[in-house]
């Protein structure tokens, strides 16, 4: 089944400093069930919102695929969690979600490449397993609500969607 697994939405960044050192404590309330996103600002009330050098890549995604048994968005601090959904295939596209609330478009820009902290967060050797399916770095290009549980979806290229 196409879903969106979990939502994160973090005010603070936990994977600060050395790994060896382990991450911040979680704020409560970091995996909601629904968020409402801005046209090329983010996701209102986390930590890359309206951040001018994240409004590029203020939203990120990965598929559940690429993850081991047991991991999610509170390990690799990404904001969508989908399933079904071949999100690192998507650079350079429009990826468009609808939970039921309206569609979504998110233009895919960028690899959002893993770090040494998958290693703390996950299992040792999670990075190098992570490499090129550590998801995706995108961009709103609508307001709009995403919710948790079924998702319909479209790929388009930039210039073409209807």
């Amino acid at each position: 089944m196409i879903s969106i697994v979990e939502l994160l939405r973090s005010p603070v960044h936990r994977l600060g400093g050395r790994p060896q050192d382990g991450p911040a404590p979680a704020p409560p309330g970091e995996l909601v069930d629904r968020v409402e996103l801005r046209k090329g600002l983010g996701i209102i009330g986390d930590r890359y919102y309206a951040r001018p050098a994240h409004r590029d890549a203020s939203v990120t995604v990965i598929a559940q695929e690429s993850l081991p048994p047991g991991a999610g968005l509170a390990q690799v601090r990404r904001n969508i969690l989908v399933a079904g959904i071949p999100v690192d295939d998507l650079v350079g596209q429009v990826l468009t979600l609808d939970s039921g609330d309206g569609p979504v478009r998110l233009a895919v820009k960028r690899r959002a490449n893993p770090c040494a902290w998958m290693d703390v967060m996950i299992a040792p050797g999670a990075w190098r397993a992570l490499r090129n399916r550590g998801g995706v770095r995108c961009t709103p290009l609508d307001d709009g609500l995403l919710r948790v549980g079924p998702v319909t979806y479209t790929v388009t290229t930039p210039g073409f969607e209807s």
